[in-house]
């Protein structure tokens, strides 16, 4: 029996589950989809909850309206980020800072289920926490990605930690070192690999669900499987990750889901394709 969860009292966030597809929403478009501390909760509880939730088997996360995906914290509401003791938000010393990534990101709340980012314009500061976590981007034509921490006398320091794993380090530490001075558009995040697709604004959401369907048309356990060793190789280098493949492999593998596989090679049938 699936866990209670129900999003319907969220302010932050909207949720809705279409299928195998869960669409996540950042709701805050008055400040361009800025988080704040409700989003991080409503968004870590939401990332929580879909870890046993089967019926959901991929995510798709994007923003409200056409002009920002998500500008990162919202610097109205949040209080100063050195407290009178000059220690990171009141924490009791700056090594005991609670990262807002820890609630954002889907990896860090043990979310390992494919997620989908369409960023629908501006994507900027902390929305990279969203970014580094997810598993396929795409973006609309009129998206732009830029880091503006050191304009602003703040170090961009977990952002592109996070983001060294998306983007060449020359590419990144352009981003990071010039701050408001340059965005990144859509065409260039294509070039770099940050995203892997650009489309008109009006195709980003049907672009998005052809994506999460086409995935959560296929086995999970064999989906998820392979999602984990990938982020490992990721995460830990080649040989470390290939020592841990026969554990990953064994886990992830079912006689169902190979029977059906078979089952269906055998009948002919193949899927339509599309070619990017």
């Amino acid at each position: 029996m699936a866990p209670v969860f129900d999003p319907t009292s969220f302010e932050a966030i909207t949720v809705r589950i279409e299928g195998g597809v869960a669409w996540v929403t950042l709701n805050r478009p008055d400040v361009l989809n800025a988080f704040n501390t409700q989003m991080q909760n409503e968004v870590r509880e939401t990332w929580e909850a879909f870890r046993k939730i089967d019926d959901v088997r991929v995510i798709v996360l994007t923003g409200s309206g056409d002009k920002s995906f998500c500008v990162g914290i919202d610097r109205e509401e949040t209080m100063s980020a050195l407290d009178e003791n000059e220690n990171l938000y009141g924490t009791s010393n700056n090594f005991m800072y609670d990262d807002p990534g820890n609630d954002l990101g889907p990896k860090s709340c043990d979310l390992w289920k494919p997620v989908i980012c369409a960023v629908n314009g501006i994507c900027c500061g902390g929305a990279f926490y969203f970014l580094s976590e997810c598993d396929i981007i795409i973006a609309s034509e009129n998206a732009t990605f830029f880091d503006p921490h050191v304009t602003y006398g703040m170090p961009a320091v977990y952002e592109p930690i996070k983001m060294t794993q998306r983007m060449p380090l020359g590419e990144i530490l352009r981003l990071t070192l010039l701050g408001n001075h340059e965005r990144l558009s859509a065409a260039s995040a294509l070039r770099t690999g940050l995203v892997s697709e650009v489309v008109p604004s009006a195709l980003l959401h049907e672009t998005a669900a052809w994506i999460s369907e086409s995935i959560a048309s296929q086995p999970p356990i064999a989906v998820q499987a392979s999602l984990r060793a990938i982020w490992a190789a990721n995460d830990l280098g080649r040989l470390n990750a290939l020592a841990n493949a026969p554990s990953l492999l064994s886990t992830g593998m079912s006689k169902k889901a190979l029977a059906d596989g078979q089952a269906l090679f055998e009948s002919g049938k193949r899927q339509e394709y599309r070619t990017r």
